[in-house]
């Protein structure tokens, strides 16, 4: 029976893209607010022994978690055979430690949420650092994609000669995978971050970058203090105007427009969280990754 994908408020272009990837049903629902502000949910697609992909992109989550979980709820109760979370931005990584003492470790609890509300999970290049993988946190069967692939067909198309330049160690397993599927160099730089907003960088090899335009890729863009270091040191010492890529547009307050003002030529991402910056389609990666999780 064809799956139906449903689309939590807010995700509606990213469920459209995966639907008709996966030749799945447009499932109809309704989100809305009672004038005290509890949520009412509906869904009229039937759902009954059939598998449900709800498509919620997580970024700014605070306004998406309730209506997810409810509809997640409501599915099952509706007798859907298994429901699937589609989150092409997976949010709750970052405190993965409890770096001072009372501090929760939200990753986990927001792990353990999630774990209970569906039966699998799909996200893109979720921002692991001292998890080694989403397992060791959830306790559902998940499935990661990965940006490289996309990121790197769009680099070849888009630039000459390039230099690919991951602005911290973390980033090196996308800068190194790009570099890869170009036939490209790529180094990796030192970061030493003692605030949201305090970040320094170690500077680049200019030397490497001499004939090349520089491509700085991070999985993240947030404040985005960590790129705009790097271009610093870059356009500081007359080397070519460097594009940016992120794999998720999160873009705290102005740090796209601050990017640019620093001396980026572009500023790139995937269609992970909707931006105008979007250049990268990654539908394909995530259609795979679900029909692996439908498959199974």
């Amino acid at each position: 029976m064809t799956s139906v994908v449903l689309s939590v408020p807010g995700s509606e272009a990213s469920a459209e893209r995966l639907r008709t990837r996966l030749g799945a049903e447009v499932g109809a629902a309704m989100v809305r607010h009672f004038p005290d502000g509890e949520l009412y949910v509906r869904i009229d697609s039937p759902v009954a022994g059939r598998d449900v992909v709800l498509v919620c992109g997580l970024d700014r989550p605070a306004d998406k978690i309730l209506p997810f979980l409810f509809l997640a709820a409501t599915a099952r109760d509706l007798g859907a055979r298994r429901v699937g979370l589609v989150a092409p931005y997976l949010s709750f990584m970052r405190q993965d430690s409890r770096f001072h003492p009372g501090e929760g470790i939200t990753s986990t609890y927001f792990a353990g949420l999630v774990s209970g509300a569906v039966d699998w999970l799909v996200t893109v290049d979720p921002h692991l650092h001292r998890w080694s993988s989403l397992a060791e946190i959830y306790k559902i069967p998940t499935e990661v994609v990965r940006a490289a692939p996309a990121i790197a067909d769009w680099v070849k198309q888009h630039v000459p000669s390039p230099v690919l330049i991951g602005p911290d160690a973390e980033s090196e397993q996308w800068v190194a995978a790009v570099a890869e599927r170009v036939g490209a160099p790529y180094q990796v730089l030192e970061k030493t971050r003692r605030g949201d907003r305090d970040v320094s960088v170690t500077p680049p090899d200019l030397a490497r970058c001499d004939g090349h335009t520089p491509v700085l890729v991070d999985d993240i863009i947030s404040t985005g203090r960590t790129m705009i270091e790097t271009v610093h040191h870059l356009r500081g010492h007359g080397v070519r105007e460097p594009i940016c890529v992120g794999v998720h547009a999160v873009f705290a307050e102005r740090a796209h427009d601050e990017l640019l003002a620093a001396g980026a030529a572009r500023v790139v991402t995937c269609n992970t969280i909707e931006h105008p910056s979007n250049r990268i389609c990654v539908a394909d990666a995530l259609a795979e990754g679900v029909r692996a999780r439908l498959g199974s």
